[in-house]
């Protein structure tokens, strides 16, 4: 059921086509009753995993690679499967209506759906190498997503930068995991996280730990590579809204919280994990404070949260993690159901800018009156649930083990712009001086209303009631991250504190902020603008500009055409390293026996030199072509000669037909133009012998030193016994290594496809107009 429930988003998106052609303008609500089923199915899953308990389900793939499909259901994954699939319900009946009548609205839902899935398997993934095939799939999925108006320049441009971000990333978090799985000697998480093997005195751990907090940070848009977050918002609202929900910027997020009791508890992971996740914190807040465009003030905000949720991670005491999940829970609930206002702001207005809208409350009430639960809870004001995940952030920080204060005082200024954000979210648009906007402002549909007036009333329900999230989700989840049991105490009241005293102070503050915000836009434009030139984003256009320079370079110079160049360039390089490598690892140590030798083998092969020479130095195409026919005889009759009858007879008939075909191309070329310059001709020698005085060596030492026993024994002992056949050879191609000899026919088969596709099919007349 597990192995269905994750690969059942990659089969239903097969099906989306014909689905789209059956049910119409229905496509959503239809598709959905897939995200709605896993819900359920996860939720049946609560109570095997309530006490701290968790399964494994084990699904064979690459058992000879140690590579399986086995899934692992504990607190903190199942917390990822449900908000992903719950969630994912409601933006796939939403895009229905926002995408509706788009021409490739299938493609949508196929791209969406497997980007789901990807997620899924993502989160509950227990073998390290099948986590990294997910991980890759949802940089795929979410590329095309962002660029799915690909025919705007800035959502490609956007994609791409999303996609080389988080791809970049891809490459180093997979050798962190390499180093993982030398380190622990296991692809599994459950192992990992059971070993009694000390990761952190490993020689190893310090390059695992650097390469894994660069992919998960790369993955959830941390200082410095934040900046390709926002610009995603190039992509439609419902991947925006699922995209800062529950899905992939939480991947990196979920990866420090997966590993973080096999891996944390060092200096190097805490500290990285504090000083990086306070830096977005801050960075994510300014940016959306000082911003105008609805959907890149949430994406900020987004930042905002994962900088957050890094820092509780790093922070690691058992009221950060509990703070951590509760704040993990509290930004899906309300953010995904923002970005949906927004799109529905957005659809029914025509516009994204804050300052062209106003007084939208009286033509879109309900809108309105779901903004306001969401803002609450992104603001943290009770009694919604964001409050209760507020009260904790700052409980936790002002008893951190390091910088308590310090990280408060951050916090505390986060929370302020935060504020501000959500009163600008909410006040401008709907309470602001009524605007004229593209569009006459109605209503929008129920479609679009429903999931964020669902996620909204879930988080007032889980603010007056957090016992409930506590019991069924919560504990397991933190007991899951901190590798121990733990009991969380939520409450919305916890009597008058420092905590709420903080709150209170990032009210008043934020309010302040907001009363201030058009004044202080100017400024805050000055800033942005001096950052914007010097900042990560920047460097990022800097560096893609230096690789186009580099390919620049390197295409005039080794890729100009010449065929000569090619190979001069090729063999150098590859004979160079060859050489090197041999002469710096084995040296040179020969030990030439020539008292064996019959003076036939001596004849055959002074005829293969003076072939390949006289095909050197001749003038005559034809003459060229003959003596490189004598040397691929000389070759067959080698192989006759040490008992391969077998290859010798294909040797012949192979050079046969190859000289017949040269031949019968050369008498159509023209003469030479020119021959090579004498200096050129010395160059090329030099090459020659230098690639063949290096190749000779490595056969030597090939045949001199013997790392292995012979695999020869076990085919001369297996052919017949397990074969039937006495052509050991033959047996070779056919039984043992038939994979190879099937891909090198399909090979020759392609071959001869194009060939007869070149001489049959006729070119087009050029004459005609």
């Amino acid at each position: 059921m597990m192995l269905l429930a994750v690969l059942s988003g990659f089969l239903l998106a097969l099906a989306v086509p014909v689905l789209y052609r059956l049910t119409g303008r229905y496509i959503g609500w239809f598709l959905a009753l897939l995200p709605a089923s896993l819900t359920a199915y996860f939720a049946g899953l609560i109570p095997a995993i309530r006490d701290g308990g968790s399964l494994l389900i084990e699904n064979q793939w690459m058992p000879g690679l140690g590579v399986s499909l086995d899934f692992l259901v504990d607190g903190l994954s199942l917390v990822f499967a449900l908000l992903i699939s719950s969630i994912g319900t409601f933006i796939l009946i939403y895009a229905g209506s926002y995408l509706k009548g788009h021409r490739d609205l299938a493609r949508f839902y196929v791209i969406m759906l497997s980007f789901m899935a990807s997620m899924l398997g993502l989160v509950l993934s227990d073998n390290l190498i099948a986590f990294f095939v997910f991980w890759e799939l949802t940089s795929i999925t979410s590329y095309l997503l962002i660029g799915f108006n690909h025919e705007d320049v800035e959502a490609r441009k956007c994609a791409l930068q999303g996609l080389f971000v988080t791809a970049g990333g891809g490459l180093v978090l997979m050798a962190g995991l390499i180093l993982l799985i030398f380190i622990t000697g296991s692809y599994s998480f459950a192992d990992i996280l059971s070993s009694d093997v000390s990761i952190h005195d490993h020689g190893y751990y310090t390059a695992a730990a650097i390469c894994i907090l660069i992919g998960a940070f790369t993955k959830s848009a941390q200082v410095p590579f934040h900046f390709w977050l926002p610009n995603a918002m190039a992509a439609p609202t419902p991947v925006s809204a699922f995209l800062h929900s529950a899905t992939m910027v939480k991947a990196g997020i979920y990866l420090l919280a997966r590993l973080n009791s096999s891996m944390g508890e060092t200096l190097l992971w805490s500290h990285t994990l504090m000083v990086v996740g306070t830096a977005t914190m801050i960075t994510g807040t300014y940016l959306a404070f000082s911003s105008t465009g609805i959907k890149k003030v949430l994406a900020y905000s987004t930042v905002f949260a994962l900088g957050t949720l890094t820092l509780m991670i790093g922070v690691g005491t058992e009221l950060a993690i509990t703070a951590f999940v509760c704040m993990l829970v509290a930004h899906s609930l309300y953010k995904g159901a923002l970005f949906m206002l927004a799109g529905a702001l957005d659809h029914e207005t025509g516009t994204k800018d804050l300052t062209k809208m106003g007084g939208l409350r009286r033509s879109m009430p309900w809108t309105s009156a779901i903004a306001c639960m969401a803002v609450l809870s992104l603001a943290g004001i009770p009694p919604l649930f964001g409050f209760v995940a507020k009260e904790l952030i700052f409980e936790s920080l002002l008893n951190a083990p390091v910088g308590g204060w310090a990280l408060t005082t951050f916090a505390l200024v986060s929370s302020m712009l935060l504020v501000a954000v959500a009163c600008l979210v909410f006040f401008k648009p709907f309470f602001g001086p009524p605007q004229d906007t593209p569009r006459q402002p109605h209503e929008a549909p129920f479609s679009m209303l429903i999931g964020p007036a669902t996620l909204s009333l879930f988080s007032l329900f889980f603010g007056l009631a957090p016992f409930v999230p506590e019991v069924l989700l919560l504990n397991p989840a933190v007991t899951a991250i901190f590798g121990g049991d733990v009991q969380t105490a939520l409450a919305l009241w916890h009597g008058v504190n420092i905590p709420l005293m903080l709150s209170v102070v990032s009210l008043l503050a934020g309010s302040l902020l907001f009363a201030r915000w058009q004044a202080l836009q100017p400024g805050l434009a000055i800033i942005n603008t001096v950052a914007g030139r010097v900042g990560p984003e920047a460097a990022y256009f800097r560096m893609m500009q230096g690789i186009t320079q580099i390919a620049g370079w390197q295409t005039r110079l080794l890729q100009n055409g010449v065929l000569g160049v090619y190979l001069l360039t090729l063999v150098l390089v590859t004979f160079g390293l060859t050489g090197y490598t041999l002469f710096s690892r084995n040296g040179i140590h020969l030990s030439l026996d020539f008292s064996d030798g019959y003076f036939y083998e001596f004849g055959i092969a002074l005829l293969i030199v003076t072939a390949t020479v006289f095909a050197s130095i001749t003038k005559s195409r034809l003459g060229s072509v003959a003596s490189m026919g004598v040397l691929g005889f000389g070759v067959a009759l080698i192989f006759i000669h040490f008992s391969a009858p077998d290859l010798g007879i294909t040797q012949l008939l192979v050079e046969t037909l190859t000289v017949i075909l040269l031949v019968l191309v050369l008498f159509k070329l023209p003469p030479f133009a020119s021959f090579s310059s004498p200096l050129e001709r010395c160059r090329d020698l030099a090459v020659a012998v230098f690639a063949g005085v290096v190749m000779t060596l490595l056969t030597l030492a090939v045949l001199d030193i013997r790392y292995f026993d012979s695999i020869s024994r076990y085919y001369i002992e297996n052919s017949y016994e397990l074969a039937f056949g006495k052509n050991i050879v033959n047996v070779i191609l056919v039984d043992f290594r038939q994979l190879d000899t099937l891909g090198e026919i399909f090979v020759l088969g392609l071959a001869a496809i194009g060939v007869y596709a070149m001489v049959k099919l006729k070119a087009e007349d050029q004459h005609k107009p």
